[in-house]
C-alpha cells in the first residue's frame, strides 16, 4: 500500500472532523475548509491507488 493512500485517508478524517465541528458550532468556514480537506484527501488516496496499481 502506497504511503499516498494512507495519508490521503487521514486527510479525509481530519476534514470530516473539521466539518463536523463547524455544523456543530455553526462555522461555515470550518465547514468549508473540512470539505476542502476531504476533497484532498480523495485526491492523494486516489493517487497512491494508481501507484499501487502500476507497482504490481
Amino acid at each position: 500500500m502506497d504511503k499516498d493512500r494512507i495519508i490521503g485517508v487521514g486527510k479525509q478524517l481530519a476534514g470530516a472532523a473539521k466539518e463536523a465541528l463547524g455544523k456543530l458550532t455553526g462555522d461555515a468556514k470550518l465547514q468549508v475548509d473540512g470539505k476542502a480537506e476531504q476533497v484532498a484527501g480523495r485526491a492523494q488516496n486516489l493517487a497512491g491507488s494508481v501507484k499501487d496499481t502500476l507497482k504490481g
